[in-house]
């Protein structure tokens, strides 16, 4: 095959998706797959199975790419500077992928750029539980590393209840437990030039610790804090040194305040209903920024869009059940992303989009449901 223009490190569905992006922009890719049925391993031709957290399997892999960037951000930093000693150039950097690899860095960093954020601490491995007892309750407590979709965090009420958390045996921070309205999630895509785009500020709504569903933009969000979130996610992106696209988790406080919650260096869950609602999607912005090309526009298509999760639930041949999701809602976009069905997984997602807000979250929610129980819940 001819060299690739960008190494992709790991399989999952965010690569899938850089490769629909990077079909149509005519970018050649090859993937660092975890194991041959991945979900992006079954779409890029030009992959090859083995551990990213090898630096030798990594160097075979961008041998003869010059960029190099990532499904997700646990490669070891060590092995990202050994690469880019080698030449390579990662995007984004392990001087910035750290502080989406690790909550503590994280935290300290932003706490010294006077970004607002929940009070915290770090929890030390020896006396934990007295600092956390020191700290108060109600807290959350996290995995500094490692943590996902409601895994690695814990709600805890007294020390009792942190006894799960201390017994995994990984280092931990505590957080106040915020009083939010919702959370909103602000994506920019950043190139090596310095150029920013930032899209609409959208709502993301939780079930279980899990992204249920994107509302975009975030219905009746104040102009003010809007601005406000956009401008923080571009200054992170810029003192951080981002390349790519960064996702800014934020809480809305019931006093009216934005928080920053937690930090994502790559394509984002909450980015997904770009792919069919804005002029350009974060795939494609993200291929554009790490390859320093001009970035696309990142207004919406229409007036609301909304992206719904589709979880492994009684449906176990989705491809089946696409025909019926079609014939129900047939405007509706569909993205499978080829994995087995396993309660609770991240299956696909659905996008609807149109002028009226009710309209679009009721086709998105009929056409997930379908996928995940079968049936529709009006």
């Amino acid at each position: 095959m001819p060299s690739p223009q960008l190494a992709v490190i790991g399989g999952g569905q965010l690569a899938r998706m850089m490769q629909q992006a990077a079909i149509g922009l005519g970018i050649r890719i090859r993937l660092l797959a975890e194991a041959p049925d991945v979900s992006a391993a079954q779409v890029v031709p030009d992959h090859v199975v083995g551990d990213y957290t090898d630096l030798d399997t990594l160097r075979a892999i961008v041998a003869d790419a010059p960029v190099v960037t990532f499904d997700h951000e646990h490669v070891p930093p060590e092995h990202l500077r050994a690469l880019e000693a080698e030449g390579h150039a990662c995007r984004p950097g392990p001087h910035a992928l750290l502080y989406a690899q690790d909550k503590g860095d994280m935290r300290e960093r932003l706490s010294g750029m006077g970004i607002p954020a929940p009070s915290w601490v770090a929890l030390p491995s020896h006396g934990g539980l007295e600092a956390l007892a020191e700290f108060g309750f109600p807290a959350v407590v996290k995995t500094t590393r490692g943590g996902y979709d409601g895994k690695g965090v814990w709600v805890v009420r007294s020390t009792a209840d942190a006894a799960e958390a201390f017994s995994s045996d990984r280092p931990l921070l505590a957080e106040e437990l915020v009083d939010f309205t919702r959370e909103l999630s602000a994506l920019v895509a950043r190139s090596p030039s310095g150029e920013v785009r930032t899209y609409p500020v959208v709502e993301s709504r939780q079930a279980d610790g899990v992204c249920a569903e994107v509302i975009a933009p975030a219905p009746s969000l104040d102009p003010a804090l809007d601005a406000e979130a956009r401008a923080m996610a571009e200054r992170i992106a810029t003192e951080l040194d981002v390349t790519g696209i960064l996702a800014v988790e934020l809480f809305e406080t019931t006093d009216g305040r934005l928080l920053v919650n937690e930090l994502a260096m790559r394509p984002h869950n909450t980015g997904h209903w770009s792919i069919d609602g804005a002029v350009t999607s974060q795939f494609e912005n993200h291929l554009r920024a790490v390859l320093d090309l001009p970035l696309g526009a990142t207004d919406a298509r229409a007036p609301w869009s909304v992206m719904v999760n589709i979880l492994g639930g009684a449906v176990e041949d989705l491809e089946a059940q696409r025909a019926v999701v079609l014939a129900a809602e047939p405007d509706v976009k569909i993205h499978l992303y080829g994995k087995s069905v396993k309660a609770g997984r991240k299956v696909g997602h659905v996008t609807a989009y149109g002028p009226d807000l009710d309209d679009v979250l009721a086709r998105a929610r009929r056409s997930a449901a379908l996928f995940t129980t079968g049936v529709t819940h009006d």
